[in-house]
């Protein structure tokens, strides 16, 4: 596969993926995020992907606004590594979030697809 259409596949579903968290949409989020998958949370918590879910399905999590900018993508052989500020507004937990993120999330190509193996999310302030 090209390099730029490997680019826009991963731009197509890095949007698929923030609109599946948008929306709770549990079913692409299943399909996007590997079995494995790591998160770290801006508030330095370690999870797993059953717990992001779970979270989702509770209610736990709801972000219902999330705009992406500055994304960077770079492809190394079947890894890409996306680098991505989001302005999320919703609540994670009890606490109501208005803020800025960076994000690096690590996608690799795997059983013939790719998916979400590892993701890291720091707050940064508004510039």
């Amino acid at each position: 596969m090209e390099l730029t259409e490997t680019k826009n596949q991963i731009i197509e579903l890095e949007k698929k993926l923030l609109d599946a968290f948008a929306n709770k949409n549990l079913v692409t989020l299943d399909e996007l995020i590997h079995p494995n998958a790591i998160f770290i949370l801006p508030n330095g918590l370690s999870v797993t992907k059953t717990n992001v879910l779970d979270n989702y399905h509770s209610g736990n999590s709801a972000f219902t606004n999330i705009h992406a900018a500055n994304q960077l993508i770079n492809i190394i052989d079947d890894t890409a590594i996306v680098s991505i500020n989001l302005n999320m507004e919703g609540k994670y937990f009890d606490k109501i979030v208005n803020a800025q993120f960076r994000y690096l999330r690590v996608w690799k190509h795997t059983n013939n697809k790719w998916q979400v193996i590892a993701t890291s999310g720091v707050p940064i302030q508004n510039q």
